[in-house]
């Protein structure tokens, strides 16, 4: 079945228009957790409460205010809102056609499918999306979904558009301003020429399937293993900043390992120096037993370094 257009419009350039649909693109791995008092199954609620009373406040009750500074707030009902808010747009116009290359990544916000909306106009819709792909250009519009304005690259991806909303130049930050001091361009010749040799040894071509999300993998594990009751011992290694004086060797290393690899050999990676975090202790194990703890977890460390997460039974089942 397919999915319900979450807007539909226009899209126009010149004067062609084509009716669309838009769609979303993606979807993010999500892990639910609701907010529980430690110890206990009881619930964790919010409530909207008048901070000088005390006492709940009903929505319809609440209005909003703008911060203008010196403590004052400019109170706006809901409905002055919604009076100056932008209508919902009908049309994607296309203003501009560039080349896509151009176009900084930082900019991309998120992606959206664009469809045919009747079979009478799918040769227009066609059409574009063979023109952008001949080009490799990205047609920029503007429009307005649900009471926002957005910025948006319209682009050619195998047999269907894309619709990508893009941030306002004037929403991305100042990289200087916001993170401070950065190094001056490299002048050290050997490290640059053996990094950028790094680079070509580790290099490929993208494929979106070779990545997975394996942290949320782990949470779920997680979960599942503290729900049959077993306890989880975490034993990560924790990598030690290269110095520049070994920068070269570490170079050296890492580039020999990416050929090898590459070439389907497998040799042994050289070893960095690491700090080894101390093992956690389980909040069932107390006093009498931290000493054969620590050597415990010492010992399970040594035998598990290549290992993120490893888990054994117990008794006690997980609250």
């Amino acid at each position: 079945m397919m999915a319900r257009a979450i807007w539909s419009g226009y899209i126009s350039f010149g004067l062609v228009s084509v009716p669309v649909g838009l769609y979303s693109a993606t979807s993010e791995h999500e892990l639910d957790f609701h907010q529980f008092q430690r110890g206990t199954s009881d619930r964790i609620r919010y409530k909207r409460v008048n901070e000088r009373t005390g006492r709940e406040v009903d929505y319809d009750k609440i209005v909003k205010g703008h911060d203008v500074g010196g403590g004052e707030y400019v109170i706006v009902e809901s409905d002055e809102l919604a009076d100056i808010a932008p209508g919902r747009s009908r049309s994607l116009e296309i203003s501009r056609f560039v080349d896509l290359d151009e176009i900084d990544p930082i900019h991309f916000q998120k992606s959206y499918y664009l469809a045919p909306s009747d079979a009478e106009n799918a040769s227009s819709y066609g059409l574009l999306r063979d023109a952008l792909a001949k080009t490799n250009r990205a047609g920029i519009a503007s429009f307005v979904m649900r009471s926002k304005e957005y910025l948006a690259a319209i682009r050619a991806d195998g047999k269907v558009l894309v619709l990508e909303t893009m941030f306002f130049a004037d929403e991305i930050r100042d990289p200087l301003k916001e993170v401070g001091d950065l190094p001056a361009k490299s002048s050290a010749g050997k490290q640059l020429s053996m990094a950028v040799d790094l680079i070509e040894a580790m290099s490929g071509s993208w494929r979106a399937g070779d990545y997975k999300d394996s942290y949320t993998d782990r949470v779920k594990k997680l979960v599942a293993d503290k729900r049959k009751g077993k306890e989880i011992v975490f034993n990560e290694e924790e990598p030690e900043a290269t110095t520049t004086t070994d920068l070269v060797t570490a170079l050296r290393a890492s580039v020999e390992a990416a050929r090898a690899r590459r070439a389907g050999k497998k040799t042994p990676a050289k070893k960095t120096p690491t700090k080894k975090p101390a093992a956690k202790k389980t909040a069932a194990k107390k006093t009498a037993a931290k000493a054969a703890t620590k050597s415990t977890a010492k010992k399970a460390a040594k035998k598990t370094t290549a290992k993120k997460s490893t888990t054994k039974k117990t008794t006690r089942k997980a609250a």
